[in-house]
């Protein structure tokens, strides 16, 4: 069985996003009502909301629970603010999950961990938290009977009741033999395609259920450094995750009426341009195909600030043949993939005496065309190591001592995305212990072939320590002179800031200036004294080395699903109810 196209990836988390806002205002009302004894304190069950279950017995993810449920309970919380929330007061409440619409024609798995009588499980708990994360969720997976027929359809009722508490009623909507759009494989990336390109593709579906889709949407959708020029008056524009540069989109919705027939294949009327950008590397384009009408198509703009587009109207036209190769179930593509950036890492050089203790400034900085987006990989982070001079201890640090106890070599993390022209800085206190003249420290990148860098020669640093002017410091572009900082001398500055533009939050120390888009990074990596992602020292993005940026299409999967994957995960974590 294989949950419909319905609930892609994408469509899944927009509309729960669009769902969160909404239970959150509720939680935040709630707990006021409560606190003057005037109503019940409002509890959500939330979770999938439709199933389609394919005739054929073929699956997504084979064996795994096609229904999930949890519950949003008064108030907020976030995951975020490094505490955990306190549980709401209450004298325990029940669950009940009623599947006797599926009898008939579905198998139907029901939580373990629940009080089950036939079709129906009973779920007690006391466990209530602000927010969704650390509340109880259930699984029910769901199996086909041999006497079930395409068009059979049920609904599961989800209710709760618990005293002073108030909870709304769920449905899941369950079909068998639906509609299930495949899409039509995008082409290679042209030979001499460069960022600034325009991709052109031809985009269709086919339509592999066993019932026709009563309309459907085209879901476009293009990471930072992709857009889409043309506009059509049955299409509506906006941008997603404004703030989070990872899962930042450019997206377009196009709905299409009609009834779309099992069996047959359709394509666009044009094909469809992606615009890349003079900075685009490793962007991701992807398109998808959903049998989720205009009501479907109205939950997924709501709240994105979608604005209607205009010119002429892009049309479906059925298309005849069409080998089963053909299509796929997710659709995407890399584009740019030639593009290059310049990493520069520069030191510094400083003067003191014994016992002072000086600041040295080291940074990183991207002189484009490029940015590391870092896009497949979920934001790793760029790691560099910085070699400590002969005679000097770090007494203050926004990175961590190389593994193996050392205290001469430390090692860096730049969160990503890492913008063009964007510069960090790392601000080292280094105590002189012993004036060593002319003592110099080594900072540089992972030594490996890299396809993207487009300029090897600034990838290395120094820090030079009571210098004599004679010292070769071959690949430091901007290293400046001081002093000490806690006796009186002048200080220094490293690297090249860029100009213009705001901060670039993630990685360690000082930020320094951007003139691409929104600075954001979509990473936790990278914090002063943090771990990698796997404890080690090696490619330039800490643990995929060089493959980081054209990873794998399941990775950007997950990556689509966001936001509600991690909340999922989360819960998982912190409950163990099944």
């Amino acid at each position: 069985m294989r949950p419909s196209s319905l609930y892609s990836p994408w469509a899944r988390a927009a509309v729960a996003g669009a769902a969160a806002a909404g239970l959150a205002a509720a939680g935040l009302a709630g707990v006021a009502h409560a606190a003057d004894g005037q109503a019940p304190l409002p509890v959500t069950i939330t979770g999938t909301d439709r199933v389609d279950l394919a005739l054929d017995g073929a699956e997504t993810e084979p064996g795994e629970p096609q229904i999930e449920l949890g519950l949003t309970g008064p108030g907020e919380y976030d995951p975020d603010s490094g505490t955990d929330p306190e549980p709401v007061p209450n004298n325990g409440y029940r669950i009940t999950i009623d599947a006797t619409a599926l009898k008939g024609f579905a198998k139907v798995g029901l939580p373990s961990s629940c009080d089950v009588d036939g079709l129906i499980a009973v779920c007690q708990s006391s466990s209530l938290y602000p927010g969704d994360v650390y509340n109880p969720y259930w699984s029910v997976r769901l199996d086909l009977l041999d006497s079930a027929a395409a068009g059979d359809h049920g609904t599961v009722k989800v209710t709760g009741e618990g005293e002073g508490l108030q909870f709304n009623e769920h449905t899941v909507d369950v079909l068998v033999g639906g509609p299930e759009l495949l899409q039509k494989k995008l082409p290679a990336e042209p030979a001499g395609f460069e960022a600034g390109d325009t991709y052109t593709a031809p985009l269709g579906f086919r339509n592999v259920g066993a019932m026709p889709a009563h309309g459907v949407v085209l879901r476009l959708a293009g990471t930072r450094g992709i857009s889409f020029p043309e506009s059509y008056d049955n299409c509506t524009y906006a941008e997603e995750n404004k703030d989070n540069l990872i899962r930042y989109r450019h997206v377009a919705l196009c709905t299409f009426e009609g009834d779309f027939t099992p069996g047959t294949a359709y394509a666009l009327s044009e094909p469809i341009a992606a615009k890349t950008a003079d900075f685009a590397l490793g962007d991701i384009f992807s398109y998808g195909f959903d049998a989720i009408g205009t009501e479907g198509a109205d939950a997924l703009r709501a709240d994105a600030g979608h604005r209607q587009g205009t010119g002429r109207t892009l049309a479906l036209e059925p298309v005849g043949g069409g080998q089963s190769g053909d299509y796929t179930k997710y659709a995407e593509i890399d584009l740019a993939t030639k593009n290059t950036y310049d990493l520069d890492l520069t030191g510094a050089r400083v003067a003191g005496e014994q016992g002072q203790t000086v600041t040295v400034d080291v940074g990183l900085s991207n002189h484009g065309p490029a940015w590391v987006g870092s896009l497949r990989a979920g934001g790793e982070p760029i790691g560099f190591t910085v070699q400590i001079p002969e005679g000097a201890t770090v007494v203050e640090s926004p990175c961590r001592p190389k593994s193996g106890g050392t205290t001469s070599e430390y090692l860096c993390f730049a969160g990503t995305p890492f913008l063009e022209n964007d510069a960090r800085t790392f601000p080292f206190k280094l105590r002189i212990d012993k004036v060593v003249p002319g003592a110099k420290g080594k900072i540089y990148l992972p030594d490996f072939e890299n396809p993207w860098e487009g300029d090897p020669s600034n990838d290395t640093g120094w820090i030079v320590l009571n210098g004599t002017g004679d010292e070769e410091t071959p690949g430091d572009t901007g290293g400046t002179t001081g002093g000490s900082d806690s006796t009186g001398g002048t200080g220094t500055t490293g690297g090249s800031p860029a100009t213009g533009g705001t901060g670039t939050a993630g990685g360690s120390g000082t930020t320094g200036g951007s003139t691409g888009g929104t600075s954001t990074t979509g990473t936790t990596g990278g914090t002063g004294g943090g771990q990698s992602p796997q404890g080690g020292q090696g490619g330039l993005l800490a643990s995929t080395g060089s493959t980081a940026l054209l990873g794998s299409a399941a990775a950007a999967l997950a990556l689509a699903a966001g936001g509600v994957l991690y909340a999922v995960s989360r819960r998982r974590r912190a409950d163990g109810t099944a």
